[in-house]
């Protein structure tokens, strides 16, 4: 997909956004997937990544969007009857933030004091069995009085995240699953891949001197750069057998978002074949440990007798692909699905073996606050 074929500005794209279709905007462009010309009833990225180009070489609009579950066979990926491409978005736009109404009801799924047992349980389980890392989430449910719109929440996230990957997908159920996250899963264009992981993270603050501090305390932490360090050996892994060459950066950098500190390392590499497509290198990758954990077997096994919900396509992935083999994947975090009234949002944290409860129940509060912002909210989670 041509980088020239950009034209409308993504605030423009998402005020024709309808139930069922697909918004996605990243740094390099933005897209509008209007109806469904073609869609797949259930699979895997695996076995999406098998079938998806045989449909897209005959397919009127090239591209297929959507957006996978953490787990399970569900999908929600599907050819547009039309695609519009626009601008990535910018800092500056003008107007004011769209309304969206206050929730009349808040419950923390558990509970901020049940969140934190769970991660003395799970540093437990670190220290006494081969598990080095598990990410656990925690879930808020927020009730409306009346229906919100997603398009309002996103054009509100698209104003503060000009950097990250923005998205709306319609969901097989009738659900929004929407958010802003910051971390690309891959990319790949042509023969060239690129994936940003994403591992340890810090409250960013509205004290210049103290955001400062906290950047710098996360870049500085052993605790921090051994979570990421397990993420990034996890991404370069699953990659290798597929590049014929990898530039991995020797020190993970900073990287900011208007509610986070993360530590990030840019990785990019070669494809042997460059007929490898988007999809099944971001089947290859997901989940990686920076939302689920290492070994992965095993920290899904943990993750699902300590977590009391179903993530859904909360830590899935979602993006795009083309015919040509090229698109872009980014990590289902700073997200949430909403259904009518209803809206459940997701946060999560990496727990190792040198993790404090009360600071990971912090983290993910602080994580909430890119949605919560973009509701006009200024609840504390």
């Amino acid at each position: 997909m041509a980088d020239d074929e950009t034209r409308d500005d993504p605030g423009v794209l998402l005020e024709d956004y309808q139930p069922r279709d697909v918004f996605f905007a990243s740094p390099r462009r933005s897209l509008l997937g209007n109806g469904v010309a073609h869609g797949w009833d259930g699979g895997t990225p695996d076995e999406l990544a098998e079938c998806v180009p045989e449909v897209l070489a005959d397919a009127e609009v090239p591209v297929a969007l959507g957006a996978f579950p953490f787990g399970g066979n569900d999908s929600a990926l599907a050819v547009p009857k039309t695609l519009r491409v626009g601008a990535p978005p910018a800092p500056g736009r003008q107007g004011g933030p769209a309304r969206v109404p206050a929730p009349e009801r808040v419950r923390s799924v558990p509970s901020r004091g049940a969140h934190a047992e769970a991660v003395s349980a799970l540093v437990g389980r670190i220290a006494d069995t081969p598990l080095r890392k598990a990410v656990l989430a925690r879930m808020l449910e927020l009730d409306f009085a009346e229906p919100v719109a997603a398009e309002r929440i996103v054009a509100n996230l698209l104003r503060e995240n000009t950097s990250g990957y923005t998205f709306a997908v319609g969901l097989p159920d009738g659900a929004t699953l929407l958010g802003a996250s910051p971390e690309l899963l891959l990319a790949k264009r042509g023969a060239r891949v690129s994936s940003h992981p994403l591992a340890g993270s810090a409250r960013r603050s509205a004290d210049p001197v103290v955001d400062k501090e906290n950047g710098e305390a996360l870049a500085a932490s052993a605790k921090n750069r051994d979570e990421h360090a397990l993420v990034t050996e996890a991404v370069v892994e699953a990659l290798r057998p597929f590049c014929r060459t990898l530039h991995v950066p020797p020190e993970p950098m900073l990287v900011a978002t208007p509610t986070m500190w993360h530590l990030g390392t840019p990785i990019t590499g070669e494809l042997r074949d460059p007929g490898t497509t988007a999809l099944r290198l971001a089947a290859a990758l997901h989940p990686t440990p920076a939302v689920c954990g290492t070994p992965r077997a095993l920290a899904r096994q943990v993750l699902g007798e300590l977590e009391p919900f179903d993530r859904g396509y909360y830590a899935g992935t979602v993006g795009w692909v083309d015919r040509n083999g090229d698109g872009e994947w980014a990590v289902s975090i700073r997200c949430g699905e909403l259904a009518g009234t209803r809206m459940r949002l997701y946060a999560g944290g990496g727990i190792v073996a040198a993790s404090d409860p009360l600071a990971e129940v912090d983290e993910t509060s602080a994580k909430f606050q890119t949605l919560l912002r973009a509701m006009g909210s200024e609840l504390t989670a």
